[in-house]
C-alpha cells in the first residue's frame, strides 16, 4: 500500500458577534484520488489528533471545506508542539472573554 504526502493549512479565525473560533482548510482537486478523497483523508487525521470529525462541507462550485471548531482547537493543543503557539493566538484574539468550557489553553 503506498503512502499519500500532504501539507494543509488550517486557518482559524475568531467571530465578529460571538467571538466563536472556527478554523477551515479546503480540500485539494490535484490530491491523489481527488478533492473527495483528499477531504476524507484530511479529516481522519483531524479526528486523530483532536478526538473529534471536523465537518466537512460540499460547495455547488465542487469545492470541499472542512472545517473544525474551538474543540479541535483544544485537542490540537494536547500536543507540545502545538500547545504555545495556540495558547498565544488564543490569548491575542480573546478580546476578554473567557472559555465557558475551562478547557487547557484558555
Amino acid at each position: 500500500m503506498g503512502s499519500v504526502r500532504s501539507d494543509y493549512t488550517i486557518t482559524f479565525s475568531r467571530g465578529e458577534a460571538d467571538n466563536t473560533t472556527k478554523g477551515f482548510a479546503v480540500a485539494k482537486a490535484e490530491a491523489p484520488g481527488g478533492r473527495e478523497v483528499d477531504a476524507e483523508r484530511l479529516a481522519a487525521v483531524i479526528k486523530a489528533l483532536s478526538g473529534r470529525a471536523p465537518r466537512i462541507r460540499r460547495m455547488k462550485d465542487g469545492t470541499i471545506i472542512i472545517e473544525c471548531g474551538e474543540e479541535h482547537l483544544e485537542g490540537f493543543a494536547r500536543f507540545a508542539e502545538l500547545a504555545s503557539a495556540i495558547a498565544r493566538w488564543l490569548e491575542e484574539t480573546s478580546r476578554r472573554m473567557r472559555c465557558r468550557r475551562r478547557c487547557l489553553v484558555c
